[in-house]
C-alpha cells in the first residue's frame, strides 16, 4: 500500500491501487486491522504529475504501440507539440519519464512526464524501434518485472 501510495503519479497505478485493495478486501478482520493500523502510521508526499486524462493517453499508447501527439514544455517554458512513438516509462531520482522516439528531432528522446501538458492518442501505429536505441541502462536499473531490462 505504501509503495502504491508513494507512487500515484506512475503509469498504470491505477491498476496498481485497485489491485491493492482486492488484496485488502479479501483478508481476514485482524490482518486487515493490522494493515489498516500501519498504513495510517506511513505518510506519502508524491510529487506532482501528469493529469489523469494525460497518463490515460501515455498509458493507452504505450499499450497499443500507436504515435501519440503530445504538448510538451520544456525546462527553459517553452511549449512544442511533437508526435512521439512511446518505447519505455522509466523513473529515476523519484521523477516519471516517457522515453520516445520523437519524430521532430528524429531520435529518442526523454520526456519528463509532469511536463506534457497534453497528450492525444492517433490510429498510427508505432514504426518499432528497438529498446537498444535508448542506450545502456544504469548499473542499477531494473524492469518492474525484477530482471535487467
Amino acid at each position: 500500500m505504501a509503495a502504491v501510495s508513494a507512487s500515484s503519479e506512475a503509469p498504470y497505478s491505477d491498476l496498481a491501487t485497485a489491485g491493492v485493495r482486492k488484496i485488502v478486501d479479501v483478508l481476514d478482520p485482524g490482518t486487515r486491522q493490522q494493515a489498516d493500523q500501519l498504513a495510517a502510521r506511513i505518510w506519502v508526499n508524491p510529487r506532482s504529475g501528469p493529469s489523469r486524462s494525460v497518463r490515460s493517453a501515455l498509458e493507452e499508447a504505450m499499450l497499443d504501440q500507436r504515435v501519440i501527439r503530445i504538448r510538451f514544455v520544456s525546462k527553459e517554458g517553452v511549449a512544442t507539440t511533437r508526435p512521439v512513438e512511446p518505447m519505455m516509462f522509466a523513473s529515476t531520482q523519484g521523477e516519471w519519464f516517457l522515453i520516445a522516439w520523437c519524430r521532430l528531432r528524429e531520435a529518442v528522446r526523454w520526456f519528463a512526464m509532469n511536463r506534457v501538458e497534453s497528450a492525444t492518442v492517433t490510429t498510427e501505429p508505432c514504426a518499432g524501434h528497438d529498446l537498444r536505441e535508448i542506450g545502456t541502462p544504469p548499473p542499477a536499473a531494473r524492469s518492474v518485472g525484477g530482471g535487467r531490462p
